[in-house]
Formats: C-alpha cells, sequence, structure tokens
C-alpha cells in the first residue's frame, strides 16, 4: 500500500476518533469532569444501531453503499447514547453533589455497568452490522488507496456533524451560552444562563457524538462489547493533545492521532528500508514501529508536542 492508501486509512480512522473526542472534550469543558463512560457511550450507540437496522432492514435504495435503513439506525444510536448519557446524569452524577475527582472515579464505575449490560444482552463475541461487503473504488486503486463507499460515507457523515457542532456553537444561542460556561461558569450563571439546561444540552450533544462515532467504528471495524473502551486512551490521547477543553482543539488532535496510528505501518516500511546505525538499532526500531505498537507511538509523539505546547495545540478552555 502507498503512502496515500495509509493516509486514507487515516482520514477514515481520523473521523471516527474526532467524533469521539470532541464529545469528550464538551462534557470536560462544560461538566467539568473527564468521563471515562464515554467510550462505552460509543460501544451503546454501535449496538443500539446494529439492534435498530436489525429490525429496519435496508427500507429500500441506498446511499454511498449503505442502506438508507442504516442511516435510520445511525439516527436511534445517537438518540438513545445521547437519553442514557442523560439519564445517567440526572439519576447518578449530579445526586453525588461531589467534586471532579469523584465524578471521574464513579465514571469508571458507570463504565463497567454498561460494559456488563451490553455483554449480557449480546455476549462478547464480535459481530458485524448486516451489510455487504464493498470493493475498493476501483477508480482509486491504481494509486496504492483501497478505500469503499461505506469509508467514503465514514467521512462524509463525521464532516456533516462536525459542521453542524461548529455552526451550533458559533452561531447559535445555545452555542454562545455553551461556550460562555465552558469560559467561567460561575459568570454565565450570574448572567442569568440557565446552566443546568446547558448542562443537559452538553450530555446530549456529546453523547450523541460519541454515538456516532461508536457506530462508525463498528462499520469501520466490527462491533464488541470493548470496543469503545479499547478506543478510550487514544481519544483521551487526542483531547489532551489538542488542549483540554477546547472542542477545535480535539477535532485537531483527533485527526493526528487517527492519522498517526494509521500510518504506522508505512513509518516501519521506511525504517526498514533505511540504512541506521548498528544493526541492533535497527531491528529494535523495526519490531517498535508496528501496527501492534500504533497507540504507543501515538502517546510518544502526544508527549513531545506536550512538552512544546504545555497546553495542547489549542490551548486550555476555548471551546
Amino acid at each position: 500500500m502507498t503512502v496515500l492508501g495509509y493516509m486514507a486509512n487515516g482520514l477514515v480512522f481520523s473521523s471516527i476518533i474526532v467524533l469521539g473526542s470532541i464529545g469528550l472534550s464538551l462534557v470536560y469543558s462544560i461538566a467539568d469532569f473527564a468521563n471515562f463512560a464515554h467510550g462505552d457511550t460509543m460501544t451503546i450507540g454501535a449496538y443500539t444501531a446494529l439492534v435498530t437496522f436489525g429490525a429496519v432492514g435496508g427500507l429500500g435504495g441506498a446511499v454511498l453503499g449503505l442502506p438508507f435503513g442504516f442511516f435510520v439506525a445511525l439516527v436511534v444510536g445517537i438518540g438513545v447514547a445521547a437519553v442514557v448519557a442523560v439519564a445517567t446524569e440526572k439519576l447518578i452524577y449530579e445526586p453525588l453533589d461531589i467534586d471532579s475527582i469523584g465524578l471521574l472515579i464513579t465514571s469508571i464505575g458507570i463504565a463497567f455497568i454498561y460494559r456488563a449490560l451490553i455483554q449480557i444482552g449480546f455476549g462478547s463475541d464480535f459481530t458485524r452490522f448486516d451489510v455487504q461487503q464493498l470493493r475498493p473504488i476501483e477508480s482509486l486503486v491504481p494509486y496504492g488507496v483501497r478505500v469503499t463507499l461505506h469509508d467514503v460515507a465514514i467521512v462524509a457523515s463525521a464532516v456533516v456533524l462536525v459542521v453542524g457542532l461548529h455552526v451550533l456553537l458559533q452561531y447559535t444561542d445555545l452555542g454562545r451560552k455553551m461556550r460562555a460556561m465552558a469560559d467561567n461558569p460561575d459568570l454565565a450563571r450570574v448572567s442569568g444562563i440557565r446552566t443546568k439546561r446547558v448542562k443537559l444540552w452538553t450530555w446530549v450533544i456529546g453523547a450523541g457524538l460519541a454515538g456516532a462515532g461508536g457506530v462508525f467504528l463498528g462499520l469501520f471495524n466490527q462491533l464488541s462489547p470493548r470496543m469503545g473502551f479499547n478506543l478510550l486512551l487514544v481519544i483521551f490521547a487526542a483531547v489532551i493533545l489538542g488542549g483540554i477543553g477546547s472542542v477545535y482543539g480535539a477535532m485537531a488532535g483527533g485527526f493526528l492521532i487517527g492519522m498517526i496510528t494509521q500510518l504506522t505501518p508505512f513509518f516501519s516500511n521506511v525504517v526498514e528500508a533505511l540504512p541506521i546505525g548498528p544493526g541492533w538499532l535497527a531491528t529494535l526500531l523495526e519490531n517498535l514501529i508496528t501496527i501492534e505498537y500504533a497507540n504507543a507511538i501515538a502517546f510518544v509523539i502526544m508527549v513531545v508536542v506536550l512538552l512544546v505546547r504545555p497546553n495542547g495545540i489549542a490551548g486550555e478552555g476555548a471551546t
């Protein structure tokens, strides 16, 4: 595969990471705690879409190689993920009235509960959406790019959701209130903003984006009860790299982390082709720069960037 092929795969994977990163960053900047159940919220969205798609089927017609019923399932997955997150906020997080560290620890327990319920309902085996497997787009194959219309659908849908969020944040009353709360929640409260209502909308939007990311992750790879949890640390790395509390930083961080993880095999091929010093050093690098260590490499790059920019790419607090 050529570098263009790896970059194409990176773009698809980055689209999924970006959706998860934005949701996590939104909740952190406004609800003021790191939600460790965020990855399992992605899993809830994925399995909800799986059940819904099995019930509605194709519903006639197709868009970018996907039956119309899949997009119906996507919307239902987004909705259920949002409802579960809001219910968790109202029934568990809000009544606790504890600090952010306490909420973080609580969210770890919530993540275990989500995952256990999914495993009870669906088992621990891997599964896939019942959609037809497509061949790579023929016009791109000569360039070493082997992506399908399903991959194009993932990227296009992610772009629509990200642009929609940008419009909401910049040009709506709710978006202005959310940015005000992210900047200074106390000032927003004394200014007459109904902060509890804004926080609920934050949960709806953040969890909805997570649910969408989970559906696309299942389409890109496969579904399992641990799918969201396995991606959680990568999403946290993207949020930290972009700048904790910055939605646009999370977008940038998600794009970079997603690209790095998918480009790792290309870097490995480059290392193998270069004459690098002693044989033991070349062997060490060839063994380390492999797809198995892609996440570790992404974290190393995150640390290097933070050494130069401690607040991340977009700084802190700018929603």
